[in-house]
C-alpha cells in the first residue's frame, strides 16, 4: 500500500486518536480513578487503532499512517521509543507496569513532578516535554509500533509508521529537570541517537515496511546555520543507510524553508510540505535542484482548520505542482489531530456554515477526491458550478471597527493608574490570588447539561450556580486569599462559553479536539462578523462580589486567545477579526466596571500561539495583537485594575510586546518551568527590557496533582521578589484550577497564602528597617 504506481497517490499525515465519542478519554479517566482495569484500557486503545486504520484504508487512501495512536502524548511516546527516560523516574521503573510508568511521567505524583507541559509550536496542542542529560543513553523499544504494524498487515493493510524525526525529538526536549544547572546544547546527543534510528529502519525493512515517515516540525521555524548543517548530515547519513524503508520527511505547520533544498540534495526519497499553511509557488519549487526526483507529499488540505478547500483552485494548483514533481501524493499539510472527527454528526450548525466545513473524515475524502481528479480528471459532478456562500455582513460592526481611533487603545500612564488603584483597593504587598476557574462539581455539570436539554428552568439553574459561587467565595475567605474569583462554574470552557454568547461564532456538540492527555475542548468556529448581543459574565461576577468585601476579579477571555483557540474565518485579514472580537470584549469589560468590579482579568494565554514560527512577520503580528488587547481593555477608568494571563519568553521582542499590552498585572504561565521564568525575568530586567508593571509568575503548575510545600513556594516567591520587587509581585498558580480536585487545591492554595505572607512580612520589615 505504500507504493504509488498508477497515477497520483493519496495519504494523510496523522489522524485524531481520542475516539469518535471520546472513548479513550473516558477509559483513561476511569483507569486513573481505579474503576477500569488495565486490560480494559488496552482493549479500548486497540479498538481505536484498528477501527482507524481499517476505516482509512476503506476510504481509498493509497497510504495509511501508523503509530499515530497514543494513550497520552505522541512526543512522550517517541521519547520512550528511543529510551529517553529522565533519571529522576528511573528508580520507579522496576516497580511499575510499563503503562503506569508512562502515566507517572505524564501525570506525576505528589512527591514527583511530571514532565513539563509545553505547547507544540504554534498549535493549541500541549505535550509532555522529554528531559535529556549529557549522559542520556538511547535504546530502541519498538514493541508497540511493531505490534500495530503486524496487526494491520494481517488485515491486508500496510501502515506507514510515523516517527518524530531525530532533530525535532531533541529540539522539543529540555536539558535536565532544573534549568541553569544542566544547560547544554541538546544536539550534541545526535550522534548517540542516530544509530538507534537506523536500528529501527532495519527492523522495519525486515518486517516488510516500504516507507517510514519522519516528522521534523521544528524546521518550519528559523534555525541556526550549525543546526541546518546537522540536519543535512543526518539525512545524508539516513539516505545511505544500508537497510531501510523509503523515508518521507515532513515539515508540518509552516514553511519548510531551507530544509527542502537540503533534503533535495540527499538520497531521501520523499518530502512532505504543508502547502495549506505556506503555499509555495510551483515555479519557485522548480528552482530547487533535485526536487523533481523526489516524491512530493503535497499537503494542500489543512490539518489545522476546518474550512473546506476550494477544490477547483486546489486542483489547478496540484496540476501545476505535478509538472514540477511528477511523483506526487496528495496529502494533508499536517496531522489531523488538531481537528474534530466528523462534521456529519453535528445537527445544530446552520447549513450555510456547515456547507463550508470539513472535519477529519471529510478532509480524508477531500484528499482522496483530489488525487482521483488529478489522475483521471474531474468528474461531471466536479464540473458543476460550485455554490457560492456569502455570510451576511453586520454593517454596524464593520462601521465600528472603521471608527476605531488610536486613542481608543490607550489608557492613562501606568504610574497614574497604579496610585489610583492602590487608593481604591488597599491591597497588601504580594497579594495572593488565583487565575479564575475552580473545580467543577457534578452538580454544576449536571445542571448545565439539564438546562441545555430543556429539563431545568433557567431560574433553577441559576440557583445551582449561585450556590457553587457562594461555596467558592467562602472557601477563598477561609484560605485567606487577598483577591477572589467567582470560580467560573457557569462555564464549560473559557473559549466556548463566550463563543456561545457572541454573534459570528458557531459551536459544536461533538467537535472535540485533544489538547493534552485526556483533556479535550470543542473549538468554536468563527465564521462571521462578531458582536455581543448582551452582557455575558456580569451578573455572575456581580453576584459573587455581593457576597464579600474582598475584591472579586471579573474574568474575560481576550480577543487574541478567542481567535487562537477557534477555527477562524479566512475571508478577511486576521487583524480585522481580532478588532471585531476586541470591541465585543471591550463592551463586557466596561459593563463589569459599571457593575462595581474593580479588578478585571482579560486572559491572553494564547497570544504567543499565533506568533509566526519564523522571524518574518512577527513584528507585524505583535503590533496588531497588542493593539487588539489594548482596544479590549482601554475603556475603563484609571482606578480599575486590568490583569492578564499570558505565556512568557526571554526573547526581547515578545517581552517588550507583553509590556506594551499595558496590563496593570501580568500573570505568567510557566511554559517551561518556574525557575526558568524567574531566571529570564531577572535577566530581562538586567538588560533593560523586562516587565515593568505588576507580575505574577505562576509558582506551581496548576495542571499537576502535586502539592507544593510552603518552603518551596517561599523560595520561588523570594526569587521572584528579587527579580521584580515585592511592590510589583503577586502570588498565584500558573493557570486555572478547573481540572484539580479539592484535596489538591485546598492545601496548595493554603501553602501559597502562607508563603506570600512570609515574603510580605520580610519585605515590610526591610522597609521599616530602612
Amino acid at each position: 500500500m505504500a507504493n504509488v504506481t498508477d497515477g497520483f497517490g493519496s495519504s494523510i499525515l496523522g489522524y485524531p486518536r481520542i475516539g469518535q465519542h471520546r472513548e479513550l478519554k473516558r477509559a483513561l479517566e476511569s483507569y486513573w480513578h481505579g474503576t477500569l482495569s488495565r486490560d480494559e484500557l488496552v482493549a479500548v486503545g486497540r479498538e481505536i487503532q484498528e477501527s482507524q486504520y481499517l476505516e482509512l484504508a476503506a476510504t481509498g487512501l493509497t497510504q495509511v499512517p501508523g503509530n499515530t495512536f497514543s494513550y497520552y502524548d505522541h512526543i512522550l511516546d517517541n521519547a520512550l521509543l528511543f529510551g529517553a527516560v529522565p533519571k529522576r523516574f528511573e528508580a520507579e521503573r522496576e516497580a511499575l507496569h510499563p503503562l503506569d510508568f508512562y502515566f507517572l511521567m505524564a501525570r506525576g505524583r505528589p512527591d514527583l513532578p511530571p514532565l513539563e507541559l509545553v505547547r507544540l509550536l504554534n498549535t493549541p496542542y500541549h505535550y509532555r516535554q522529554p528531559e535529556l542529560d549529557l549522559d542520556t543513553e538511547f535504546s530502541l523499544h519498538p514493541e508497540a509500533l511493531l505490534e500495530e504494524f503486524d496487526r494491520a498487515k494481517a488485515a491486508g493493510i500496510e501502515l506507514r509508521p510515523v516517527v518524530l524525526g531525530p532533530l525535532s525529538l531533541l529540539l522539543l526536549s529540555k536539558t535536565g529537570h532544573v534549568p541553569g544547572e544542566t544547560e547544554f546544547d541538546k544536539l550534541v546527543l545526535l550522534d548517540k541517537l542516530l544509530p538507534v534510528y537506523e536500528e529501527l529502519f532495519e527492523i522495519l525493512a525486515k518486517r516488510g515496511a516500504t516507507c517510514v515517515q519522519l516528522d521534523e516540525p521544528c524546521f518550519t521555524s528559523d534555525r541556526s546555520p550549525s543546526t541546518m548543517e546537522l540536519f543535512e548530515k543526518t539525512y545524508q547519513r539516513f539516505g545511505k543507510a544500508p537497510l531501510r524503508p523509503r523515508i518521507l520527511v515532513t515539515g508540518q505547520y509552516g514553511d519548510f524553508g531551507e530544509a527542502i533544498e537540503i533534503l533535495a540534495r540527499t538520497k531521501i526519497e520523499a518530502i512532505g510540505l504543508d502547502l495549506a499553511s505556506y503555499r509555495i509557488v510551483p515555479e519557485e519549487l522548480a528552482k530547487i535542484p533535485g526536487i523533481s526526483r523526489k516524491r512530493l507529499y503535497a499537503g494542500v488540505i489543512s490539518g489545522t482548520n476546518v474550512w473546506r478547500a476550494d477544490r477547483y483552485v486546489t486542483l489547478e494548483y496540484l496540476n501545476a505542482l505535478s509538472k514540477v514533481c511528477p511523483d506526487m501524493v496528495v496529502s494533508t499539510g499536517a496531522t489531523l489531530l488538531h481537528v474534530p472527527y466528523d462534521l456529519l454528526v453535528e445537527y445544530d450548525i446552520e447549513d450555510n456554515v456547515a456547507d463550508r466545513l470539513a472535519f477529519a473524515k471529510q478532509k480524508v475524502l477531500e484528499v482522496v477526491s483530489l488525487a482521483k481528479a488529478l489522475t483521471e480528471g474531474p468528474s461531471e459532478k466536479w464540473r458543476k458550478k460550485p455554490t457560492s456562500v456569502h455570510f451576511k455582513q453586520k454593517h454596524a460592526v464593520r462601521q465600528r471597527v472603521y471608527n476605531v481611533t488610536p486613542q481608543m487603545r490607550e489608557r492613562e500612564p501606568y504610574e497614574t493608574r497604579k496610585l489610583a488603584q492602590q487608593n481604591k483597593l488597599q491591597l497588601p504587598l504580594v497579594p495572593a490570588t488565583t487565575l479564575g476557574s475552580f473545580p467543577q462539581t457534578n452538580a454544576a455539570r449536571q445542571a448545565r447539561y439539564e438546562l441545555g436539554q430543556g429539563r431545568l428552568s433557567y431560574d433553577d439553574y441559576r440557583k445551582v450556580i449561585e450556590a457553587e459561587i457562594e461555596s467558592t467565595i467562602r472557601l477563598q475567605e477561609d484560605i485567606g486569599l487577598d483577591v477572589f474569583v467567582h470560580g467560573e462554574h457557569e462555564r464549560n470552557d473559557m473559549i466556548q462559553y463566550f463563543a456561545e454568547l457572541l454573534d459570528g461564532f458557531a459551536t459544536t456538540h461533538f467537535g472535540w479536539v485533544q489538547v493534552y492527555g485526556s483533556r479535550c475542548v470543542r473549538p468554536p468556529i468563527l465564521y462571521g462578523d462578531v458582536a455581543r448581543p448582551e452582557p455575558m459574565s456580569v451578573s455572575w461576577t456581580a453576584y459573587a462580589q455581593s457576597l464579600t468585601d474582598k475584591p472579586v476579579k471579573g474574568m474575560v477571555t481576550g480577543p487574541v486567545t478567542m481567535i487562537a483557540r477557534s477555527f477562524v474565518r479566512q475571508d478577511q485579514p486576521l487583524f480585522e477579526t481580532a478588532d471585531q472580537v476586541a470591541l465585543a470584549i471591550r463592551d463586557e469589560v466596561v459593563d463589569l466596571e459599571k457593575a462595581g468590579i474593580a479588578i478585571i482579568q482579560v486572559d491572553e494565554p494564547s497570544i504567543r500561539e499565533l506568533l509566526p514560527l519564523r522571524a518574518k512577520g512577527r513584528a507585524e503580528y505583535l503590533r496588531w495583537a497588542v493593539g487588539a488587547f489594548k482596544l479590549a481593555t482601554a475603556g475603563v477608568r484609571p482606578e480599575t485594575q486590568i490583569h492578564t494571563h499570558i505565556g512568557y519568553s526571554s526573547r526581547s521582542d515578545v517581552v517588550a510586546a507583553i509590556d506594551e499590552l499595558d496590563a496593570d498585572v501580568t500573570a505568567i504561565v510557566a511554559t517551561r518551568s518556574i525557575e526558568w521564568v524567574l531566571e529570564a525575568l531577572t535577566e530581562d530586567c538586567a538588560e533593560g527590557h523586562g516587565l515593568t508593571h505588576g507580575v505574577g509568575p505562576g509558582v506551581y503548575e496548576s495542571r499537576s496533582a502535586r502539592i507544593p510545600d510552603i518552603d518551596e513556594l517561599d523560595e520561588l516567591l523570594t526569587a521572584a521578589a528579587k527579580a521584580v520587587t515585592p511592590q510589583r509581585l503577586w502570588a498565584n498558580p500558573d493557570g486555572g484550577l478547573k481540572t484539580r480536585h479539592h484535596w489538591q487545591l485546598d492545601p496548595s492554595l493554603r501553602n501559597l497564602v502562607a508563603a506570600a505572607r512570609r515574603v510580605r512580612r520580610r519585605a515590610e520589615a526591610q522597609e521599616a528597617g530602612e
